[in-house]
Order: C-alpha cells, then sequence, then structure tokens
C-alpha cells in the first residue's frame, strides 16, 4: 500500500485508510463483533495504517472495537477519533448538548480508554460548536497535544474561515468532509484552505454511502435504522434521477475493466496528493477491491469526463435529512 502524507503536518498514512462506523451499526444490522476484529487485523495485513473512529458511533462500541482490535498492532497503525456532543456514560446515549472546551479533556480520556491507547494520534472536532469561539475549543484541543494525550488536531465538516481560525491558534492536521463524485462542496472553498495551509484532507463517504458502488438502484431497499432510509438523495424520483451519475462511471469502469468503487475512489486521490479517502465496509471482498484503487490510474480524458458529471447531472435530494445538515459548519 502506498503511503501519503496529510498536509505539511508529517503524518504519513495509507494511501486509503478504513472507515469503521458501519462496524457498529448504522447501514442496518449489527455486524458480527468477531467479524470485525477479523476484518480490521486483515485490513492491518493488507497495509491499511489509517483508521478512522468516533465517540458517538455505537455511542463508545466502535472505539471498544477499533481498540480490541488493534491493541497488536499499535505501533504500526494511525488510529483517529472525534469529539462534538456530550455522551451518558451510563446509557451511552447522547444528550443533544454539543461539547464547550472544559468538556474536551474529559472526552479525550475516555476515548484513551476506549482505545486502549496514551495518547490519540488525530482527534477532530467532529461538529463545529456554533455557540462557542473556535479558538476555544482550537486552545483546548493544543493543551492536549502539550499535555501529550494527543498528536494530531483535525476537524470535521467545517467552513475555510472556521478552519484559518482555528489553524492560527493550533496547527490543523487534516479537515474531514464529506467529498465524493455526487457531492463536491469542498472545492468551492475548503481544499484551498487546506491547500493554503498545508492541511490534509480526509474524504468520509468517498463511496457516496454505497451508491458509487453501482449496487444502489431503484428496486434497492433500506432498513428503518439504516441512516440512507433518511436520506432525500436515496429515495423516489431523486434516486431514479442520480442514477444517471452513476451509469457514467459504469461505463468508465467497464472500459478499464475494473469497479464503479474504484473509479471513484482513484478519482478522488488524482485530485490532490494529500488527499485520503476513508472507505467503510463490513466485508474483506469489499476492503479488498477499495484498497486496490489505490493502483488504478485514472487518464486525463476519464478525470475530465468524471469532473464534467457534476456539471451535467445536477443530483436531486439533500445528503442528510435537513436536521442532520443544521449540523454542518459548511
Amino acid at each position: 500500500m502506498q503511503e501519503r502524507t496529510l498536509g505539511s503536518s508529517g503524518l504519513k498514512v495509507s494511501a486509503i485508510g478504513l472507515g469503521c462506523m458501519t462496524m457498529t451499526g448504522g447501514y442496518g444490522g449489527m455486524p458480527d463483533r468477531q467479524d470485525m476484529i477479523a476484518l480490521l487485523g486483515g485490513a492491518v495485513e493488507r497495509g491499511v495504517t489509517f483508521f478512522d473512529t468516533a465517540e458517538i458511533y455505537g455511542p463508545h462500541a466502535n472505539e471498544e472495537l477499533v481498540g480490541e482490535a488493534l491493541n497488536a498492532y499499535a505501533d504500526q497503525v494511525v488510529i483517529a477519533t472525534k469529539f462534538a456532543q456530550d455522551i451518558d456514560p451510563t446509557e451511552r446515549k447522547p444528550r443533544g448538548r454539543m461539547l464547550r472546551p472544559e468538556d474536551i479533556a474529559g472526552a479525550a480520556e475516555g476515548s484513551l480508554r476506549r482505545l486502549g491507547v496514551d495518547v490519540i494520534d488525530l482527534y477532530y472536532q467532529h461538529r463545529v460548536n456554533p455557540d462557542v469561539p473556535i479558538e476555544e475549543i482550537a486552545g483546548a484541543v493544543k493543551d492536549l497535544i502539550t499535555a501529550g494525550k494527543v498528536k494530531h488536531f483535525g476537524m470535521s465538516e467545517a467552513a475555510a474561515d472556521t478552519i484559518r481560525r482555528a489553524h492560527a491558534v493550533q496547527p490543523v492536521t487534516a479537515i474531514q468532509s464529506e467529498y465524493n463524485l455526487w457531492w463536491r462542496r469542498p472545492e468551492q472553498n475548503v481544499l484551498d484552505a487546506c491547500a493554503e495551509l498545508g492541511i490534509g484532507f480526509v474524504p468520509f463517504s468517498p463511496l457516496g454511502k454505497g451508491f458509487l458502488t453501482g449496487t444502489v438502484d431503484t428496486s434497492t431497499t433500506f432498513a428503518a435504522n439504516d441512516l440512507r432510509a433518511q436520506i432525500p438523495r436515496f429515495s423516489g424520483e431523486a434516486l431514479e434521477h442520480n442514477l444517471a451519475l452513476v451509469e457514467e462511471v459504469k461505463t468508465i469502469a467497464a472500459a478499464k475493466g475494473i469497479t464503479p468503487g474504484q473509479v471513484a475512489l482513484a478519482w478522488l486521490l488524482a485530485q490532490q496528493p494529500w488527499i485520503v479517502p476513508i472507505p467503510g465496509t463490513t466485508r474483506l471482498h469489499r476492503l479488498e477491491e477499495n484498497l486496490a484503487a489505490a493502483d488504478v490510474t485514472l487518464t486525463d480524458s476519464e478525470l475530465n469526463q468524471l469532473g464534467d458529471l457534476s456539471s451535467r447531472i445536477e443530483i436531486h435530494g439533500g445528503r442528510y435529512p435537513d436536521s442532520l445538515e443544521a449540523q454542518t459548519n459548511l
């Protein structure tokens, strides 16, 4: 597996990481824990060194899973986790309140304990708290870095101006936001800020929550506990319209003898050398398929064709329900 460096921070990770959220639910069903531990170990064996989790996944259960599975590989991997909401420690349920600067040290201690590590490699603010100046959040993470509890500071779903203000207090190593062929908002300002400041970019949902794999069509149904059942762009007429985009991706994939998902990941990797996508999966064959995208080279013609898709095919429907979209700082 090739390596990439997240911006000017010097943090080296595998060119493709592994998003772990769905290993404890989220897309319907609950994967077998031992199977997921084996999958995480298999990812390391296949060269993955970058793993993404968060306190809110589970809540808590995902960090515990990742910590248990990767304990034996502690000196080989980079684990990123995130803080944002107040979590009830007994009920393991979000209490709705966004964390304030004085809460972050306690949240970090919980993540350290669940991950079974002495220091968090990359600690993201999962969502920006609109009621607290970002400089205060950055200062709280800076204190954790000074104390040796955290190595690198990251932000998720943050606007360019917010990133700049935080970076002035504590250098930001990575920005994590959704970015893929059917959600290109980061290109408007955020990627420019990352280039300017020397910050790496980590696209989550690089496969559009499965849409860009070509396995979703109008006959697909989602369980009630599958996040996609609530997402407007996956429903009804919006989904039927949006399939035009993935059909073009399929055409390119077929011509190259690869899968649509590999095309989508290779397109992201071609955008900047400091972009590191983190596709998630619960299946070994999908993991291997995703990792093989690191060896795919798209021609200029193919890149231009893919880049032109969003200007020709307007995606219908929101990427989140309104209540979740309102939590972003984009």
